[in-house]
């Protein structure tokens, strides 16, 4: 959860150090390196786009199927249209305008969900109280707790493995819920830093957001947008989460993982109003980062693939074509890719530790090329193809020797899935590291990267002044680095390292912490909803102004008054250029 966090940052942070404002991205960013290191990772990029893509609809389909009945297969295919009506219409625009409207709504639920736990029904002592009691259970008590009316038990599987929450928890100290010494909470966390750090610089939907703003813009809107975000992970995980767990609800290991147990507790605390409003809050999500996914495929391909090898001359309205096309036949295709995964028996959590194990292998090599200039491009193409294929072979062998049998459930340890996702990123980081160093060192210049990158019809629109400022860009990437590494330190070193002594939180250290979780979810609505309109007054004020201007009668294109923006003034540049001449004129004729 946290890297999620400050991973956009850094992202940012590379965006505006290339002096390249011409790009649309990250793959055309190396380009210039190769041919093969091109495609390389755009392999990597469309394997991203797909893993993201998969994990919002398994989980979606998922839920929409256990708070409304509707076939699993029906739902997978149709939640997709959802994203194509308006992605392929809208293009990024579209999607911008879009996701800030999702993400306040999703905002609205989290701050609901959050009162109903520890404010309006239970307190933190209570949940506190609650999840003492849930480790006290012996295997007994908890083998009689969940069984059916017949005395038929589910807590064990068929493999005698327990699989409801209930009894002391294996790995975690004194076997306590209320802890951050965990054993498998650790290789969590090392997974799902692994598999983020895939997903910020590998998936196109990250990238092309940074590109489209401002320097000043990206770097703060980053910085704030992952401290923002962390809210929604921390604050619903400690509400909905521990709930689930503190209530005992009957939710498997299973359905868990297929992203249940939101849905199941608000179901429980506010009953069909509880439902509705997680599966507005799931639309919310699948739509906003669906639509992203889409756009980064559809781009990934007109101007990857399509306009670098086989239209170079390729207009703005062929590219638009060619992205439409492509949005559509993505939205279709993931339905139905969804639906198999589904059928092997894949969900939501298995796929999530899966992701670092399959694009793990691309981060290090990527950023080599992007920062540094004796990166091997070749060495990069060697690295990250060496990287997957090690992973893969670790993370099979990992499954053998631990279970002595390969499966899904076997392969979806947390064990075996660390071990593909360690290999993955560090053994392509040492190999490109060691080719780069002594097998084929080069002598990049990132100042000929721009020259390199072509304009679609030379459309230099959104590359004012500011967006070409070297001191500009230099003035972001020293704000944003200092700050960002500062939040990584905090929130990967500092907090772990402090909630350690604590080691089995106290009532009191409990209450703090849903306090601290509390006021991050409610800042992070606040910020999320109006700063975005404060800092878009004057945008938002020229809008309405042409809308009054229309409705009114006057004279002029409403989209003129929406779009105009007034020319940047130069130092040569006269205020006023034909009014005295106009003055000069009117006294002559005045004398004639």
């Amino acid at each position: 959860w946290v890297s999620e966090c400050f991973l956009p940052v850094v992202s940012a942070v590379h965006h505006r150090d290339f002096s390249a404002p011409n790009r649309f991205s990250s793959s055309l960013l190396i380009f210039d390196r190769g041919k093969a290191a091109h495609l390389t990772f755009l392999f990597f990029a469309f394997c991203a786009n797909i893993i993201v893509t998969s994990m919002l609809l398994l989980g979606g389909a998922a839920t929409v199927e256990a708070l409304t009945g509707m076939n699993y297969e029906l739902a997978s295919f149709l939640i997709p249209w959802g994203v194509i009506l308006y992605t392929s219409a809208g293009g990024l625009k579209a999607t911008f305008l879009a996701s800030y409207f999702h993400t306040m709504i999703i905002f609205a639920v989290l701050i609901t969900m959050i009162t109903v736990v520890y404010i309006k029904v239970y307190s933190s002592n209570m949940i506190y109280a609650f999840l003492d009691r849930t480790i006290s259970y012996t295997p007994e008590q908890c083998e009689a707790i969940y069984s059916t009316d017949e005395g038929t038990s589910f807590f064990l599987n068929s493999d005698g493995d327990k699989t409801m929450a209930c009894g002391p928890v294996d790995g975690n100290s004194q076997g306590s819920y209320l802890t951050m010494l965990s054993a498998d909470g650790l290789m969590f966390g090392i997974i799902n830093i692994v598999g983020n750090f895939g997903t910020v610089f590998v998936d196109q939907s990250y990238w092309q957001s940074a590109i489209a703003a401002r320097p000043s813009s990206a770097a703060k809107g980053y910085l704030l947008g992952g401290i923002c975000w962390f809210a929604i992970p921390f604050s619903l995980a400690t509400s909905l989460g521990l709930a689930s767990t503190a209530l005992m609800l009957p939710i498997n290991s299973g359905e868990a993982g297929s992203g249940l147990v939101p849905p199941a507790v608000a179901d429980h605390l506010l009953g069909d109003a509880g439902a509705v409003l997680i599966l507005i809050m799931l639309f919310m999500a699948i739509v906003s980062t669906g639509s992203a996914e889409s756009i980064a495929v559809s781009s990934l391909i007109a101007y990857d693939i399509y306009r670098e090898y086989f239209n170079p001359e390729a207009t703005g309205k062929q590219i638009l074509w060619v992205s439409r096309i492509v949005i559509v036949c993505f939205g279709i295709f993931m339905g139905l890719f969804s639906i198999a995964l589904n059928a092997m028996g894949l969900n939501l959590g298995w796929v999530y530790l899966f992701m670092g194990v399959v694009i793990g292998s691309a981060v290090i090599p990527l950023w080599n090329m992007m920062t540094w200039d004796k990166a091997s491009g070749k060495g990069a193409v060697i690295a990250a193809w060496s990287g997957f294929v090690l992973a893969i072979i670790g993370w099979l062998v990992a499954a053998q020797i631990q279970s002595g049998s390969i499966s899904v459930s076997t392969l979806g340890a947390n064990e075996v899935m660390l071990s593909g996702n360690l290999i993955a990123i560090l053994s392509s980081g040492l190999i490109h590291y060691v080719y780069s160093k002594f097998v084929d060192p080069q002598d990049y210049d990132f100042s000929t990267l721009d020259s390199n990158i072509h304009l679609v019809e030379e459309d230099m629109r959104g590359l004012g002044p500011e967006e070409q400022d070297k001191d500009e860009l230099r003035r972001a990437k020293r704000w944003i680095t200092r700050r960002g590494y500062l939040l990584t330190f905090v929130l990967i070193l500092v907090w772990p390292i402090l909630s350690i002594p604590a080691q089995i939180f106290t009532e009191s250290y409990f209450a703090f912490w849903v306090l601290v979780s509390i006021a991050w979810g409610f800042g992070a609505a606040i910020t999320i909803s109006l700063l975005p309109l404060f800092e878009s007054q004057t945008e938002i004020g020229r809008v309405f102004s042409g809308m009054w201007n229309y409705v009114t009668g006057k004279s002029g294109d409403a989209q003129e008054y929406a779009e105009e923006e007034p020319p940047a003034k130069t130092v040569d540049e006269p205020e006023v250029a034909a009014e005295p001449a106009k003055d000069e004129a009117a006294k002559d004729e005045e004398t004639a």
